[in-house]
């Protein structure tokens, strides 16, 4: 799928309108505008932790484990936000999906990365780290989206794919955190329901 952006402003917001893929106009705060809206904020948060991940001191399999992962996710998010971006009568034959192969890799990287992790003894604290305190975020933004992807998906048609998706990413971006911080030799905040 090409795309040539040759104008960056159209002015055709300036009232509160935008158009979706297909040029329906809508409002900016409708819930498909709110979904798509939280899904790039996800994406802009990802490259957070990349940058950070890419600057902090670690192990190079570390930081290239890490960054392969994000960076897929990231390029998966954007088919994402275009599919949540387009009603289902204009989707085009061509148009990147979110897939269950999509879910199934993310899957493989919880389960290959949790299964070097000890078995948590109390919930954990954001923290850790930049990049893991980068992590957290992204997983806060990320549950966000996913409520506003279900709200949406109360009122109109979105595939069920993207629902598990953000699901499956928000449970990744946790494990990946986790497993950072042992990668880096880091302490992992924990959660001490005692402490006032």
């Amino acid at each position: 799928m090409s795309v040539y952006l040759s104008r960056i402003y159209t002015k055709t917001g300036d009232k509160g309108q935008t158009a979706l893929v297909g040029g329906k106009m809508v409002s900016k705060d409708s819930p498909r505008i709110e979904a798509y809206g939280n899904v790039d904020e996800l994406n802009a948060v990802l490259g957070l932790v990349r940058k950070a991940n890419r600057d902090e001191a670690g192990p190079d399999a570390c930081k290239a484990r890490i960054d392969a992962i994000l960076q897929r996710a990231q390029n998966e998010l954007f088919n994402l936000g275009s599919l949540l971006a387009t009603l289902p009568e204009d989707l085009d034959p061509k148009q990147p999906r979110i897939e269950a192969r999509h879910v199934e890799a993310l899957e493989h990287d919880i389960d290959e990365l949790n299964e070097q992790l000890p078995p948590l003894r109390s919930f954990t604290l954001p923290g850790g780290g930049w990049v893991s305190s980068y992590l957290h975020l992204a997983r806060t933004v990320c549950r966000r989206a996913e409520r506003a992807i279900v709200r949406l998906a109360a009122a109109e048609p979105v595939d069920a794919e993207c629902v598990r998706y953000v699901n499956r990413l928000s449970d990744a971006l946790y494990v990946i955190g986790r497993w950072n911080v042992r990668e880096r030799g880091e302490t992992e905040p924990l959660w001490t329901p005692e402490t006032t």
